[in-house]
């Protein structure tokens, strides 16, 4: 099935400009056009928008993620530096997902110590 560049927009929430700038800066290459030039986007390139906005949410540079495009245009050969980036890119996001975590604790603490002083607060007022 073909899509417009709306209904794609209406699929992933990316807006018609963001398309033309993947496709432009080389994450969304090969997009089909009607004669007249009009984008029309398949399946396969709904699925390989969702990858690339995952990559970008945790963190990968649009340019390496241009450059695992890259590779995956070329072909299986690339396969093991495909997988080397991913899991480089994993690395960095448990990383993260590590060091929020700890954020996390301390903000939920902070919470904890203000709750416990509101509530001392109110029940002192309400007296």
């Amino acid at each position: 099935m073909a899509y417009t560049i709306k209904q794609v927009c209406e699929k992933t929430g990316l807006s018609a400009h963001t398309l033309r700038y993947y496709e432009r800066e080389g994450l969304l290459p090969e997009i089909g056009r009607t004669g007249g030039g009009v984008r029309r986007y398949t399946d396969e390139d709904i699925e390989c928008i969702g990858l690339i906005c995952c990559l970008k949410n945790t963190g990968m540079p649009l340019q390496e993620i241009a450059e695992f495009v890259r590779l995956t245009q070329e072909g299986d050969h690339t396969l093991k530096e495909r997988c080397r980036l991913l899991e480089k890119h994993r690395e960095t996001v448990l990383s993260r997902m590590e060091e929020m975590q700890k954020h996390l604790e301390k903000v939920t603490c902070k919470l904890n110590c203000f709750s416990e002083k509101l509530e001392a607060y109110e029940s002192g007022r309400n007296r």
